[in-house]
């Protein structure tokens, strides 16, 4: 039997490939390179390049390797993006996942884990957040991804699938070992932002907004690291198989960093004091979101080992300084 990892070519699925050979499983990528790198898949590791939306290429998929469960991180991911483009995000993230959980159940595959999303909240006021928490997202992508879960819902009911659908919060850092990393190159996760202009590879970068009802002003978010978060869903894989039930869980550390601190101390690592302007709000940023998990520590187990925002700001460095040695 095989793990089918859409997107696995990508930041977080390149992870969960890694953690699936650590763990001895046999993972399968589906990807269609859109943001990802046939570098970033181990060798061995079968690499289908093709979109995850076709669902006939995916039931060929699921047959030809004996898929068992299917772990989908294939998405798209910028929230701004959404808010200009939300028919493009309804289509790759929500419609495509339709004809995906639609193959796995005609395919017989049985379980199914879900990359959500901390965005199905919105700007939840109550920190940290709970699954309990009202749903209300506040921009297009978010919603995208909601209804996926919505569809698993009435999947999981309709059919003999189980899924568990784990809602990250800020995803950050990179493999210890040095394996794999944030590698798209006009990427909007801040940490990776503050890495390439601490290595002057960008000019600078930018606050957007300070007057948020935060102690400094600026947004606060819960950074998981990407191993951690990768170990999450190999967690979620042993809760499936054992047969544990469908379930929506918290990917976070319970606590956060403002967008302030976050590049301090990016400059207290790199030795570097980058520059650094102030703009205005961006749509679709709630002021802050920090995670409960105290029940993905409870129900699927799972325990982190990165938690210290110091260490993820020096991997994502690392990384970030070791793929531009790479591509020059």
């Amino acid at each position: 039997m095989a793990v089918l990892v859409t997107g696995g070519a990508g930041y977080i699925g390149s992870h969960m490939v890694l953690a699936l050979l650590d763990a001895g499983e046999t993972p399968v990528v589906l990807d269609d390179l859109s943001t990802g790198f046939v570098w970033a898949v181990p060798e061995g590791v079968p690499l289908i390049v093709h979109d995850y939306g076709d669902g006939a290429r995916v039931a060929q998929i699921i047959a030809h390797y004996s898929i068992d469960a299917i772990v989908h991180f294939a998405a798209k991911i910028v929230v701004e993006d959404s808010v200009s483009e939300p028919l493009a995000y309804y289509d790759n993230n929500t419609s495509k996942s339709r004809n995906l959980i639609e193959a796995a159940v005609a395919g017989g595959v049985k379980h199914f884990i879900f990359s959500s999303t901390a965005a199905v909240y919105g700007e939840p006021g109550d920190e940290p957040v709970s699954e309990d928490a009202r749903l209300a997202p506040m921009s297009p992508y978010g919603r995208s991804k909601l209804m996926v879960e919505w569809m698993l819902e009435d999947a999981g009911v309709a059919h003999d699938l189980r899924y568990v659908a784990l809602r990250y919060f800020n995803v950050a850092g990179a493999d210890p070992q040095g394996r794999s990393g944030e590698s798209t190159a006009h990427a909007t996760h801040l940490i990776k932002i503050a890495a390439q202009a601490a290595l002057g590879l960008r000019p600078g970068m930018k606050i957007f907004g300070t007057d948020y009802a935060t102690p400094d002003g600026s947004c606060l978010r819960d950074y998981i690291q990407v191993s951690d978060l990768a170990r999450a869903h190999l967690d979620a894989l042993r809760h499936l198989r054992a047969g544990g039930q469908s379930i929506a869980c918290n990917c976070g550390y319970a606590h956060g960093a403002s967008v302030i601190e976050v590049i301090d101390i990016m400059k207290k690592v790199s030795g570097v004091d980058f520059p650094v302007t102030l703009a205005e709000r961006r749509a679709g940023d709630p002021a802050a979101i920090v995670a409960s998990n105290a029940r993905i520590t409870s129900q699927l187990g799972w325990q982190p080992q990165f938690d210290d925002l110091t260490e993820i700001v020096r991997q994502a460095l690392a990384w970030e300084r070791r793929l531009h040695e790479r591509t020059n």
